[in-house]
């Protein structure tokens, strides 16, 4: 068995969720779930692991369709999707995504760079897991903690 680092690339100045499900309503599924979120941009390609085998996309923008497309194309590992997002979080959706009852599991939902650690058999790829930004530098202080918290504050995820 090859286990294979395959970098994503994200949209700019956007995110990604990277998930494993497993039917081919999955990429219509979730379409319906972003497109309600207002303002939000997005592009969902599903790969199929039986029948045709094809990637299935959804979106409203055509630039994160393709991305998407072209995220799950390389990394080429059935049942997997890929939801490229710009206007919102990943935090927005996220937890509709994972109660989507052909959603198994999330791998990330990220703004960072982010690698897929593929493993490949005579069966096919399957992913394994992700790498997902930097190592850790230290353990925050005082001031870095405050930072955080005038952050969430500041783009609302937090009250003041």
């Amino acid at each position: 068995m090859n286990l294979t680092p395959i970098p994503l690339t994200l949209p700019p100045e956007g995110n990604l969720i990277v998930g494993q499900a497993h039917f081919i309503k999955t990429a219509e599924d979730l379409a319906e779930i972003v497109a309600v979120i207002p303002g939000a941009h997005f592009g969902i390609a599903f790969c199929e692991a039986s029948g045709p085998c094809l990637i299935r996309t959804e979106g409203n923008d055509p630039e994160l369709v393709a991305l998407a497309a072209s995220n799950a194309e390389r990394v080429g590992a059935g049942h997997t999707f890929y939801v490229m997002l710009r206007g919102i979080f990943p935090i927005t959706v996220l937890n509709a995504i994972k109660a989507c009852p052909e959603v198994c599991s999330i791998f990330c939902a990220t703004g960072n760079p982010v690698e897929v650690v593929v493993a490949e058999s005579a069966l096919g790829r399957g992913i394994v897991g992700v790498i997902d930004g930097s190592a850790p530098k230290g353990i925050e202080n005082d001031s870095d903690r405050t930072q955080r918290r005038e952050f969430l504050r500041a783009i609302g995820y937090k009250r003041p």
